[in-house]
C-alpha cells in the first residue's frame, strides 16, 4: 500500500482502489459501449423535450420572466430500455407507483455487478458487498403524488370561477385520474434512499446500502463514502455512482428562474459562445475493491482510483455561487494524498456545466492547482466536458463524467470534448496548463509514468470533490476494451459461388446479422470460420446491420450473375476466385505521406499500433530539435516531442494549423513521423500474420524496410529517422523544390540533360511520371522549358529537393552517424533504391548504401519490377496514405498482381485498414484475424439471448405518466 505525506506532512495510508465494474445509462445509448462511441464520436444527443416528459406547449415561453414557465424545451434524454420485471420480483401493477429512478438503477446495477464479478458471483460475499450512490431527495414521483394531493385547492378555485359544484367535483376526480394511484408501493417508490436500498434488496446485498446528496456533486460524494468502506475495511465490495432522472417540469423550472438554463438551447462548455446549462438525465456506477484484492481474485480490472478529495467553499456571496479557492481546495486534498502532483496529470474531465459564471470559477480552480508545482511548459493537459454531448445530468453528472475518464485511461485515449468552435479568451489557454482537446486522439506516453487522469464534480451549497485516477499497469487481469469500431470486416468463404451465396442467405436471415448490436458478432464469427484457401472468398466492411445487409445482398446478386469473375466496389466489397499466388511485397512510404493525425484510429483502437507511438515518446526525439518557447509563433511555442507534432493539439486558428502542418512537413520531423506511423501498422501487420518475403520502401520508406527485415531495432529506426532529418535541413542551405512531370522518363531526361546538372530526376515513379530536384531556380527554369513541351508537371509541396546535390552534403554525416548503430543481416529482401536490387549483407556496406541514397535517385520502377521478377504478386504498401499502392499497378498494368493501401489521407477511422484487409481476405491471402480482437471481449450472439419473459419499456419518465 502506497503511503504519501498530506498537507500536514503527516503520514496517510490508503491502498488504491480498483475499478472492476462499469455500467452506464445515458441519452442516445442504452449501455456503456454506446456511451463510450458517443464520447469518442463527439455525438451530440441533445434535442426537445419528449412527450413522455412534459409538454413544450404547456410550459414553455421564450420570455425568461414568464412566471410559472420555463425558457427550456431542449435536454438530454434517455431512450426506452427494456425491464424485465419477472427477473427483479416487481410486480407490473407496482410499475406506475415505483419512481423510474429505481427502476432503472436496478438494471444499471444488475450489468455492473455482473461486469464486476464475471463468472465469480456464487464466490461474492454479498454480506460485504454496499451500495452507495449520489441521488437528491426525493424523486419525480413525489411530485406527482403531492400534486394529487392538491385536490381541495383544485376545486377552491372552481368554486371562485363560479363552476358548479358537480362540474367541479367531477372535472377534479379527471384531474386525480392524470395522476397515478396511492398503492402499498408508492411510499418506497418515491423515495430517493430505495433507489439504493431497492438494489441492495433485489440483489442481495449486505454491506452498508444508503444515497447521499451533494446536489451536483453527489456521485462523487458517494464514491468518496465508497472508498472509505474499502480504505476502513467495511466493505470489500462497493458500487457506487450517481441516479438521475428528474427532468420534470419542476426541474426545468427550478433551471430556469435560478437562472442557469442556456438561452440558445444548447450546452458548450469553455466555448466563447457558452450561455448557460442543459439539462439531461442518467445513470452511471462503478464497483470498487481494493486493488490487491481485485488482483487476487483475478477480477478484471479498467484502472485505479488514487484519490477522492472534497472540500467546502466556506463563506461566499451566496450559497449557489461557485468558488475557485474552494474548489482547489478539493484538488489539492485529492494530490496530497497521492505520490504524484498534478503537473503530471494529462486529461481532466471538467464539472463544465457551460454556465459564464460556473466554467470561469473551475477553470481558476484547476489553475490554482494545477500551476502550483511551477511547470514551466504550457497546455500539457486535455480539458473538456461530457455534459456539451448529453447535458447536466445532476446528481449523475460525477459518475457520467467518471466513467469518461476510465474508458480514457483503460483504452489509453484522450477523448475529444464537442462544441467548441473557439474557446472563451477570458480563459487564456495558451498560458496555461490546459488545451480544449477537440478531437479524439491516441493517449501516447513515454514510460516514465502511468496515464493519468482526474475527474470533478461540484454542487450547490459549495460541496466539491475531486477524483484522481490511473492507469493500471499491474500484473493482474485487464478488463476488455469496449468494442467501438467505426467499422467491422466480415469475410466469407465457399467451395463455388453458388455455395457462397447459399451461405450469404443463411447469414442475411439470421437473426445476429439482423439484431442492432449484431455486426460485431458476424465480423468475429466469420473471421473465425474464414478459410483464406477456399475456391472462392467475399470480403467487405460494414459500418451497421443494415449496411452489411444491402452489401451482402449487392454481392449475391453479383456472384450469381458472374460466379467465376473476381470483382471489387467501391463500397469496399471484393470477390475473389482461385488461390493467391506468388509472394508478399511490402512497400514503405517515404517523405511526402505525412500529415496530421496520421494513425490516430489505428493506435487509438489496438495496442500494438499504439506501442511504436510510445516507444517514440521514450526516445524524447526532439530534444536535438528547437524546442524553446517561441511567443511570435502562430501557436506560441514549439512542441518538442513526436507525438504532439503528428496529433497536435486544436489552435483554433487558421494560422496555428498552418504551422502545424509546415512543422510537420519540415524534414527533422516528418522522417520520424512517417517512421513511427509506418513502424504501428506494420505492427499490426505483424500481429496479422502476414510474413513478407519482399521489402522495399521509397526514399525514408527503405529505411523502414531495414527495420522491418530486422537489420535495425525499430528504436533505432526512429534516432536514424530523427538524425537523417535534421542532417537533410542543415545540408539544405540552397533554396529546392521539386516538382512531377507526367511523362516517359527518355523524354523528361532529355529536358534534365539541359539544366547542366542544376536539376536531377529524383524520383521514377511509374512508367509516366519522374520526379525532378533541385536548386528552386533552376526548377524554375526547367518547369518553363516543360511549359512549352506537351509534358505536364505539378509542383511539389516538399521541405526541400530531395535526392539531388542540395542535401548530398548531409550524406557523409549520416554515414558517421550510422557508424554508431548497430546493423544485422536482413532476415528478408530488402531492395535498395538506388540500384533496384537487394541490399548488401556486410554492416558497412549497407551503411554506405543509405548514406549515397540521400543524393541518389529513387528507380522505384525498377524496385517494383525486380520484387516482380523474383516472384512478388501481392505487394501491400505500409504506412501513411497509398501512394505506393497506387504506383504498383501503374508499373505493372498488364500483369496479374495485387496492389493494396492499409491508410488514405482521406479516409476516416479505421475503414481504409480494415478494406486492405478485406481485399487481402478476398484475394486469398492467409491472415490471423485474431489480432483485430486482442483485449476485446468475444462479442455475443444476439440470436441466442435470453428474451425477458415480461418486459415493460421504460425511460426517464415514470410509466403511466399523464404525458
Amino acid at each position: 500500500m502506497p503511503t504519501n505525506a498530506n498537507h500536514n506532512n503527516a503520514t496517510i495510508t490508503r491502498p488504491p482502489i480498483a475499478v472492476v465494474g462499469v455500467s452506464a445509462l445515458f441519452p442516445g445509448s442504452v449501455d456503456t459501449t454506446g456511451f463510450w462511441r458517443d464520447i469518442l464520436d463527439g455525438t451530440d444527443r441533445m434535442g426537445d423535450v419528449p412527450a413522455s416528459h412534459w409538454l413544450i406547449e404547456d410550459h414553455y415561453d421564450a420570455d425568461m420572466a414568464a412566471p410559472d414557465k420555463t425558457y427550456g424545451r431542449r435536454g438530454g434524454f434517455l431512450d426506452d430500455i427494456d425491464l424485465d420485471v419477472l427477473k427483479f420480483g416487481i410486480p407490473p401493477v407496482a410499475v406506475p407507483a415505483t419512481d423510474t429512478a429505481q427502476l432503472l438503477a436496478l438494471i444499471v446495477a444488475q450489468r455492473v455487478l455482473d461486469d464486476a464479478v464475471t463468472g465469480q458471483f456464487n464466490e461474492l460475499d454479498r454480506s460485504r458487498a454496499s451500495v452507495i450512490l449520489g441521488v437528491t431527495s426525493g424523486q419525480e414521483l413525489l411530485g406527482a403524488m403531492a400534486s394529487r394531493m392538491n385536490r381541495p385547492l383544485w376545486l377552491q378555485g372552481m368554486r371562485r370561477a363560479g363552476v358548479a359544484e358537480d362540474v367541479a367535483q367531477a372535472a377534479c376526480q379527471q384531474i386525480a385520474d392524470l395522476h397515478p394511484e396511492w398503492q402499498e408501493s408508492t411510499f418506497p417508490g418515491l423515495l430517493g434512499n430505495v433507489v439504493a436500498g431497492r438494489i441492495a434488496n433485489r440483489l442481495d446485498l449486505g454491506g452498508t446500502n444508503c444515497v447521499t446528496d451533494a446536489a451536483c456533486a453527489s456521485s462523487f460524494s458517494a464514491l468518496s463514502m465508497g472508498v472509505n468502506e474499502l480504505y476502513l475495511g467495511d466493505s470489500d465490495l462497493v458500487i457506487a455512482g450517481g441516479v438521475d432522472t428528474m427532468n420534470d417540469i419542476f426541474m426545468y423550472m427550478c433551471f430556469s428562474k435560478t437562472p442557469a438554463l442556456s438561452p440558445s438551447e444548447d450546452i458548450r462548455p469553455f466555448s466563447d459562445s457558452a450561455d448557460g446549462t442543459m439539462l439531461g438525465e442518467g445513470l452511471g456506477m462503478v464497483a470498487l475493491k481494493r486493488l490487491s484484492d481485485a488482483e487476487r481474485d483475478g477480477n478484471h480490472i479498467y484502472c485505479v482510483i488514487n484519490a477522492v478529495g472534497a472540500s467546502s467553499d466556506g463563506r461566499s456571496k451566496s450559497v449557489y455561487a461557485p468558488v475557485s479557492s474552494g474548489q482547489a481546495r478539493a484538488l489539492g486534498n485529492a494530490y496530497a494524498k497521492t505520490d504524484y502532483e498534478p503537473d503530471t496529470v494529462e486529461l481532466v474531465e471538467a464539472h463544465g456545466t457551460g454556465t459564464v459564471a460556473g466554467d470561469a470559477a473551475e477553470f481558476g480552480g484547476l489553475e490554482i492547482s494545477f500551476n502550483a508545482s511551477g511547470r514551466t511548459d504550457r497546455q500539457w493537459c486535455a480539458l473538456g466536458s461530457v455534459k456539451s454531448q448529453i447535458g447536466h445530468t445532476k446528481a449523475a453528472a460525477g459518475a457520467a463524467g467518471l466513467v469518461k475518464v476510465i474508458m480514457a485511461l483503460h483504452h489509453k485515449v484522450l477523448p475529444q470534448t464537442a462544441k467548441i468552435d473557439q474557446p472563451n479568451p477570458k480563459l487564456n489557454l495558451a498560458d496555461s496548463p490546459f488545451h480544449l482537446n477537440t478531437r479524439t486522439r491516441p493517449w501516447v506516453r513515454s514510460r516514465d509514468h502511468e496515464r493519468r487522469g482526474s475527474v470533478s464534480s461540484f454542487g450547490f451549497g459549495g460541496s466539491n470533490f475531486h477524483v484522481a485516477m490511473s492507469e493500471y499497469c499491474g500484473a493482474g487481469t485487464r478488463a476488455p476494451r469496449l468494442r467501438t469500431n467505426d467499422v467491422e470486416l466480415v469475410v466469407l468463404s465457399g467451395t463455388d459461388g453458388a455455395d457462397l451465396v447459399q451461405i450469404i442467405s443463411e447469414l442475411t436471415a439470421s437473426g445476429a446479422a439482423n439484431a442492432d448490436d449484431g455486426l460485431g458478432w458476424v465480423a468475429h464469427h466469420t473471421q473465425r470460420t474464414f478459410d483464406s484457401t477456399a475456391p472462392v472468398r467475399l470480403a467487405l466492411v460494414a459500418s451497421d446491420p443494415a449496411d452489411l445487409q444491402t452489401k451482402l445482398a449487392d454481392a449475391a446478386a453479383r456472384i450469381s450473375a458472374a460466379p467465376e469473375t473476381p470483382f471489387a466496389t467501391p463500397t469496399k466489397v471484393h470477390f475473389g476466385v482461385g488461390p493467391a499466388t506468388g509472394d508478399v511485397a511490402l512497400l514503405f512510404p517515404g517523405q511526402g505521406s505525412q500529415y496530421l493525425f496520421m494513425g490516430s484510429a489505428l493506435a487509438s483502437h489496438f495496442g500494438p499500433a499504439l506501442g511504436p507511438w510510445d516507444m517514440a515518446a521514450d526516445l524524447n526525439l526532439g530534444d536535438n530539435a528547437e524546442a524553446t518557447p517561441q511567443p511570435d509563433h502562430p501557436d506560441g511555442h514549439l512542441h518538442h516531442r513526436l507525438h504532439d507534432v503528428v496529433f497536435p493539439i486544436e489552435g483554433f486558428d487558421d494560422d496555428v494549423r498552418g504551422a502545424q502542418e509546415d512543422r510537420l512537413r519540415s524534414t527533422q520531423w516528418a522522417q520520424p513521423a512517417i517512421g513511427a506511423a509506418s513502424l504501428s501498422q506494420l505492427a499490426m501487420v505483424r500481429a496479422l500474420g502476414l510474413k513478407p518475403r519482399h521489402l522495399g520502401g521509397h526514399s525514408f520508406g527503405e529505411i523502414t524496410a531495414l527495420a522491418a527485415a530486422g537489420t535495425l531495432t525499430e528504436a533505432d529506426l526512429l534516432r536514424i529517422a530523427s538524425r537523417r532529418g535534421q542532417l537533410m535541413a542543415e545540408a539544405a542551405v540552397t533554396p529546392g523544390a521539386m516538382t512531377a512531370v507526367s511523362g516517359a522518363i527518355d523524354d523528361v531526361r532529355r529536358i534534365v540533360q539541359a539544366s547542366k546538372g542544376e536539376v536531377v530526376v529524383a524520383n521514377h515513379n511509374h512508367p509516366s511520371q519522374v520526379v525532378l530536384s533541385g536548386a528552386t531556380e533552376a526548377i524554375e527554369a526547367v518547369e518553363a522549358v516543360l511549359g512549352e513541351t506537351r509534358l505536364t508537371y505539378k509542383r511539389l509541396d516538399v521541405a526541400t529537393a530531395f535526392h539531388s546535390p542540395i542535401v548530398a552534403g548531409a550524406a557523409d554525416a549520416f554515414v558517421d552517424f550510422l557508424a554508431t548503430v548497430p546493423f544485422a543481416e536482413p532476415e528478408v529482401a530488402v531492395y535498395a533504391n538506388e540500384t533496384a536490387g537487394p541490399y548488401p549483407t556486410n554492416p558497412s556496406a549497407m551503411r554506405a548504401q543509405l548514406g549515397s541514397q540521400l543524393a541518389a535517385p529513387v528507380r522505384f520502377v525498377e524496385m517494383v519490377e525486380a520484387m516482380y521478377a523474383n516472384g512478388a504478386r501481392t505487394f501491400v504498401e505500409v504506412g501513411p496514405g497509398s501512394t505506393l499502392a497506387g504506383l504498383v499497378p501503374r508499373i505493372l498494368p498488364d500483369r496479374p498482381h495485387l496492389a493494396v493501401g492499409l491508410d488514405s489521407k482521406t479516409g476516416t477511422g479505421i475503414g481504409p485498414f480494415l478494406n486492405g484487409l478485406a481485399q487481402l481476405a478476398a484475394h486469398g491471402v492467409t491472415l490471423e484475424f485474431d489480432a483485430l480482437w486482442a483485449g476485446y471481449a468475444t462479442p455475443d450472439d444476439p440470436s441466442r439471448r435470453a428474451e425477458p419473459k415480461l418486459a415493460i419499456a421504460i425511460n426517464g419518465a415514470n410509466h403511466g405518466s399523464p404525458y
